[in-house]
């Protein structure tokens, strides 16, 4: 039977849009050291099998921006840029992985966890995300 993930109460909700072309500009400029600071290695892996890499790198930045705007803190002090990680579930469905601290930052408001989602076309990339308290 297929179920979906655990719903609960939302407790903040955000959304992010890029251009794609932006991150390959980046990709072209910077190289390893972009991809060292802004994803973590599982994330680099996955994206460098694909035929694009860059444009699952830009739904994973929005991803990261996403998740940072539904705690409300950006990313910075709070919340690094490799505190929020995307992984994916059993019939590869994007889900969130955070550091220690965005564990501690997700406990500090009280959620329990963080759904996902993802989406990118030729020249766009999107990502929701949701902080969710078990119910």
């Amino acid at each position: 039977m297929l179920s979906l993930p655990p719903g609960g109460i939302l407790l903040g909700i955000g959304c992010d849009l890029i251009e794609v072309e932006r991150i390959r500009g980046v990709l072209e400029r910077q190289g390893e050291r972009f991809l060292s600071r802004v994803f973590t290695d599982e994330e680099r892996a996955y994206c460098a099998d694909m035929k694009h890499p860059h444009k699952h790198l830009a739904a994973r930045w929005a991803a990261k921006e996403a998740v940072s705007k539904c705690f409300t803190t950006g990313i910075g002090v709070e919340l690094g840029w490799k505190s929020v990680a995307v992984a994916h579930g059993a019939r590869m469905e994007p889900i969130v992985r955070l550091d220690a601290q965005g564990e501690a930052l997700l406990r500090n408001v009280g959620g329990t966890h963080v759904l996902l989602t993802l989406s990118h076309t030729e020249t766009t990339a999107m990502a929701v995300a949701a902080v969710v308290r078990a119910g």
